[in-house]
């Protein structure tokens, strides 16, 4: 059974960082992609902030670009997300996941989900 897990989330003032962590387990292969999305509300849209595929192809969405930096350890079948210079409107749930996707940051190509893990940035 595939799981991801997240961690790292929590509460930061405006331009601070954080850097989430992704823990992916029960996959009998590399998934070809892995991305963090977020949810600014409940209801709301899951949307895509970054993902990367099996050959390091990476993609952000356009409001974090410059900002926040996804990176992968395979060996410990981990994905980061390095987020700096945070903005309230960063403020969201922020949910790793994994799957064959044929378009990095679309989230009807992803297969597996986490929990997610709540960040807060406050002024």
């Amino acid at each position: 059974q595939v799981q991801l897990v997240e961690s790292g989330g929590g509460s930061v003032q405006v331009g601070g960082s954080l850097r989430l962590s992704c823990v992916v387990s029960g996959y009998s292969y590399k998934p070809y992609c892995m991305a963090w999305f977020r949810r600014q509300a409940q209801g709301k849209e899951r949307e895509g902030v970054a993902a990367i595929d099996l050959d390091g192809s990476i993609n952000y969405g356009e409001h974090v670009l410059g900002r926040f930096a996804i990176s992968k350890d395979s060996a410990k079948n981990t994905l980061y997300l390095q987020m700096n210079s945070l903005q309230p409107e960063d403020t969201a749930t922020y949910i790793c996941a994994a799957g064959d996707c044929y378009t990095l940051l679309t989230a009807s190509d992803y297969n597996y989900w986490g929990q997610g893990t709540q960040v807060t940035v406050s002024s």
